[in-house]
């Protein structure tokens, strides 16, 4: 079972660490949607914890950018990768809501390091036409995905198709993820899980991880795959 924690600072990425979590994303500003954050806080949380990490590279709400963005992509990805960074959070659609497989390519580029294609999925328009591109896309190893751009209670039938058609692994289920969808997740195969505002007090991007509730999950997902596994 692979737990997935986003986080803002080293402090966060700590208290996920003591919580057990396996990796943590690294994102910025949160009040448009998950963006990138500085190369500093990256440096400092791969310096600080022993974790995985990945960064996000987004710079805008849109799932869409433009060369000139392109350009401030790249860079940053170089900037987290010198910084420790493991791999990468990207993904963007064309202005008609399909996978930009071009553009995820030309911000990966030859770059060695892996990638999760984040929650942009969620938003195409033609969801089997979306899932067959993103099994093509090079190094992309996993897709952040509720299965809907409701959250995973709207979205939970359309996560467990995707299961039976393609390798589960490829699934990094979260976005409004709650305990009692663990259950039919895990038993259809799934094993890689993200975490949010849900190991946060009041569930709230302003209050800071917490390690008990990192811990609560983490013995909710072990116990999950050692009963429906």
């Amino acid at each position: 079972m692979m737990l997935e924690v986003a986080v803002r600072s080293v402090a966060d990425a700590k208290a996920a660490s003591a919580g057990g979590a396996d990796r943590v994303e690294v994102v910025g500003e949160v009040r448009y949607g998950e963006m990138s954050p500085e190369p500093t806080v990256v440096a400092e949380v791969c310096r600080e914890t022993d974790l995985r990490v990945r960064a996000r590279l987004r710079l805008r709400e849109e799932y869409t950018t433009d060369g000139g963005e392109l350009v401030r992509l790249r860079a940053l990805a170089h900037e987290y990768t010198r910084a420790g960074a493991e791999g990468m959070v990207l993904g963007f659609l064309t202005p008609y809501e399909e996978i930009d497989a071009e553009l995820c390519g030309a911000v990966a580029g030859d770059a060695p390091w892996p990638w999760t294609f984040h929650d942009a999925v969620d938003h195409a328009f033609d969801s089997d036409k979306a899932w067959r591109v993103l099994r093509q896309l090079p190094r992309c190893d996993q897709a952040l995905t509720a299965g809907s751009p409701r959250g995973v209670e709207a979205g939970l039938d359309e996560i467990l198709t995707r299961a039976r058609e393609a390798d589960p692994s490829l699934l990094l289920v979260g976005g409004a993820l709650e305990a009692d969808h663990v259950p039919w997740l895990v038993g259809a195969g799934i094993r890689n899980f993200r975490l949010d505002v849900q190991v946060r007090p009041a569930r709230s991007w302003d209050e800071p991880v917490d390690a008990d509730f990192v811990r609560v999950w983490r013995r909710l997902l072990d116990d999950a795959e050692s009963r429906f596994g």
